[in-house]
């Protein structure tokens, strides 16, 4: 038998519950996992809120998108990957159907990565996700480069220090926007070329000022509502707005005069483009492994929890308050512990399937 964590309705962090199954052997194409570290994501509380773009037919159901661990048995067909592989999971296109959330996960193994040996369990959960929303909005769609201004909103999230990182690595210029100054020096500290705080400054008039009049090429953003206009206001002729999320309340103008002067794109994105497409992918996939081997790319841990504290580790998440991403050590992995228990093979290829 093996915890997983589970709900039988929808609700607050309270509905979460760590219940005992029996976890079957992987099926064709399918790796299973004895997992580390578990990384959490916004969207886990919107699938158990019942305000995600996929809900349950039945309960009880699962829920989680990234783990990290290590291989304890494969599916027939796979090739590549065995038992003793230390690894993490780049999300599925439905938790539903792979749920992150437990001692021991299948997941296939298309989306079964070696990442690189540096990394703790922590880290390697807390990767693919963000990198992979920031790095598909950021490169794959708006083709940012050399020179770019590009503005970052909800800066302190995981996607948001993930896309600061990404900008720094292609040589833009990134702009991270935060409500209050509080994590000014934070952000800066992570590579925020310049920090606006939307609650204490003029965000338009500021973004005028950095550019120099030029505008910003590119803006990423997961709040909408009221921010729409002086984001837009702020952009460059041609520019492109990316919106990945919708955690305002408020409703979210269309700001029709600024699109037509400026002939701007205003583009909605879920990773699920590049999940779904499998060029995409691995070419998502090779840029991060070698951000992270260079040591350009590294994920930020807000706060690690352990895996009996997971409702607590929703409402920390549902706070609003942390900078980073929050993980969820699985039992078996201690605190300080750094790299993973790797077979020869692993070691001497630490991150590619093929």
């Amino acid at each position: 038998m093996s915890r997983v964590v589970r709900f039988h309705q929808h609700g607050g962090p309270e509905v979460l519950r760590i219940e005992a199954v029996e976890v079957a052997l992987p099926g064709p194409g399918e790796v299973r996992i004895a997992v580390k570290a578990l990384g959490l994501n916004r969207a886990e509380a919107l699938l158990r809120a019942g305000a995600y773009i996929e809900s349950p037919e039945t309960f009880p159901a699962g829920l989680g998108l990234e783990a990290a661990g290590v291989v304890d048995a494969v599916g027939e067909g796979v090739a590549g990957i065995a038992p003793g592989d230390a690894v993490s999971v780049v999300p599925p296109t439905s938790m539903l159907r792979w749920p992150a959330y437990g001692e021991q996960v299948t997941f296939p193994a298309a989306l079964v990565v070696r990442h690189p040996s540096a990394l703790s369990w922590e880290e390697a959960a807390a990767t693919w996700m963000p990198y992979l929303t920031a790095y598909g909005a950021l490169v794959d769609i708006a083709r940012l480069s050399k020179g770019d201004h590009v503005v970052i909103t909800a800066a302190s999230s995981s996607v948001g220090l993930a896309a600061i990182q990404i900008a720094r690595r292609v040589g833009a210029v990134p702009i991270a926007v935060t409500r209050t100054g509080a994590k000014r020096d934070a952000l800066q500290a992570h590579g925020a070329a310049h920090v606006v705080a939307t609650a204490e400054e003029d965000l338009a008039a500021r973004l005028h000022a950095i550019t120099r009049g030029q505008g910003v090429r590119v803006v990423l953003d997961p709040i909408g509502g009221p921010i729409f206009a002086p984001l837009t206001d702020s952009m460059s002729h041609g520019g492109i707005l990316i919106e990945y999320g919708g955690l305002s309340p408020e409703p979210t103008p269309f700001p029709l005069f600024a699109v037509l002067a400026r002939s701007l794109t205003l583009r909605g994105y879920l990773v699920h483009e590049l999940l779904n497409d499998p060029v995409r992918l691995d070419a998502a996939r090779r840029f991060i492994v070698d951000g992270l081997t260079a040591g350009a790319l590294r994920p930020v841990i807000a706060r690690t929890f352990d895996f009996d504290q997971i409702v607590e580790a929703h409402r920390y998440m549902e706070s609003g308050e942390q900078f980073g991403k929050i993980v969820v050590r699985v039992p078996g992995t201690g605190a300080a512990e750094v790299g993973h228990p790797c077979t020869a093979r692993c070691a001497s290829n630490a991150y590619n399937r093929e």
